[in-house]
């Protein structure tokens, strides 16, 4: 299974893509928590047209995380109006709960915690099983060491760069080891990174090994320059791994 750009049309293909196996692509995912939720299908076709390459959507219970956002409903209600990748991280107890309501919800992944489970390996059968691809998040307090066992069998890993909960957070520039060390173990993996990630910060995480860089603030805080800011995002990023 190898991560893709965009969805297919098809649900029952979603765990199918074109990346080099070598060779992560970089992606730039704008993250939906910082945009106006009134209009989340209106931001979508718009992230569209500004070339993003995924949909970042934060899903938070009030217990896992102290916020409290969005479900499987919106995720449903989003993708009747994009095919964009949608990318969701689950920052909630007991995600095992929600896999089947994601999956026909039309989420294209599952980023789980791996704080919030006791057994990794059988939830990421479970998302396969559904058609998704899963994807293993840690905290900023937990070793890459937890995640290592499971790295043969998903599709990415998340290193949050600031607790996670909310979103305007600055940049933990002491993540970017675990990255390495990540990078080092598994060459063909993708590793997304999320908080506090702008112009400034992308540098540094890709230089470390990141490939899929979660950015919200530094988005949709400058309304009407959407475009070139994710440009300006992917061009910095490519241009820090190519060294």
């Amino acid at each position: 299974r190898i991560l893709q750009k965009q969805a297919p049309s098809d649900a029952n293909h979603k765990t199918t893509g074109t990346t080099n196996m070598t060779q992560p692509q970089i992606l730039i995912a704008p993250s939906l928590l910082n945009s106006d939720f009134a209009k989340l299908a209106d931001t979508a076709a718009e992230m569209k047209r500004c070339k993003a390459d995924w949909l970042h959507m934060d899903v938070m219970d009030g217990h896992f995380v102290p916020n409290l956002t969005i479900g499987a409903p919106i995720i449903e209600s989003l993708r009747k109006h994009t095919d964009l990748y949608i990318d969701c991280h689950l920052m909630v107890t007991n995600p095992e709960k929600w896999v089947k309501d994601f999956a026909k919800a039309g989420a294209s992944s599952l980023t789980f915690h791996i704080e919030a489970v006791e057994n990794p390996a059988q939830l990421i059968k479970e998302i396969h099983d559904n058609g998704m691809h899963a994807a293993i998040a840690i905290k900023p307090n937990t070793s890459v060491e937890k995640i290592i066992p499971f790295l043969d069998s998903i599709e990415m890993v998340l290193v949050m760069t600031v607790e996670p909960g909310f979103g305007g957070q600055s940049f933990m520039e002491g993540m970017m080891p675990k990255v390495k060390q990540i990078r080092s173990l598994k060459p063909e993996l993708n590793i997304q990174v999320d908080g506090g990630i702008d112009a400034n910060t992308i540098s540094k995480a890709a230089e470390a090994g990141a490939t899929t860089f979660v950015a919200g603030s530094a988005i949709f805080k400058h309304p009407g320059k959407y475009e070139s800011i994710i440009a300006q995002l992917r061009s910095t990023a490519e241009e820090k791994r190519s060294k």
